[in-house]
């Protein structure tokens, strides 16, 4: 099986890493849905689902990986983390489980990093992976209210397939799933 090569702005997240990738999941949600939703809400989500124990226990789970994305090369001295990104096979995928898929489970920017191409190239290294691994298929959920990440999934190349609740501190929401076809 042949290795993808990770692009010189983008790190694999190592559990060393938990707190950094916790701080900036909570920014990036932050910064997201904090239009949209209560600040107890929100507060609640990253009590729930983005606290260090469950962080570290995704970190270590092998069918998973966490990806941070930098504004420019590592080396250079002025890159900065600008977001992450969750991919997902086998047993770890919240949903489907289904072994032709690899699951984009999050994938998140800072706002200042925004239209920069950044987004792009995540799905791209997301769907190398996908390949190297013989996926048919990409999918994910979106919220059904997050106009901005429909339209650019959609441009990607991606569909709506269905929808599920997504539980955002007690208030389910609707997430869109989304399939990006590789073959």
């Amino acid at each position: 099986m042949m290795q993808t090569t990770i692009p010189n702005n983008m790190q694999k997240c190592s559990l060393t890493q938990v707190a950094l990738l916790r701080e900036i999941a909570i920014e990036t949600y932050q910064q997201t849905f904090a239009d949209s939703n209560s600040e107890d809400l929100l507060q609640k989500y990253y009590q729930e689902s983005l606290n260090i124990n469950l962080l570290s226990n995704q970190l270590s789970n092998p069918e998973s990986e966490f990806y941070f994305i930098y504004s420019s090369p590592i080396n250079d001295k002025t890159a900065q983390i600008a977001g992450f990104l969750k991919l997902n096979v086998g047993s770890a995928q919240t949903d489907l489980a289904d072994h032709e898929a690899l699951e984009v489970e999050k994938i998140y920017l800072l706002q200042q990093f925004l239209g920069k191409g950044l987004g792009h190239q995540l799905i791209n290294f997301a769907v190398e992976r996908a390949e190297q691994q013989d996926k048919q298929y990409l999918w994910l959920g979106v919220w059904e209210d997050n106009q901005p990440a429909l339209k650019f999934y959609n441009k990607m190349g991606f569909f709506k397939f269905g929808e599920h609740g997504f539980d955002m501190g007690g208030d389910i929401q609707t997430d869109y799933l989304l399939k990006k076809l590789l073959k």
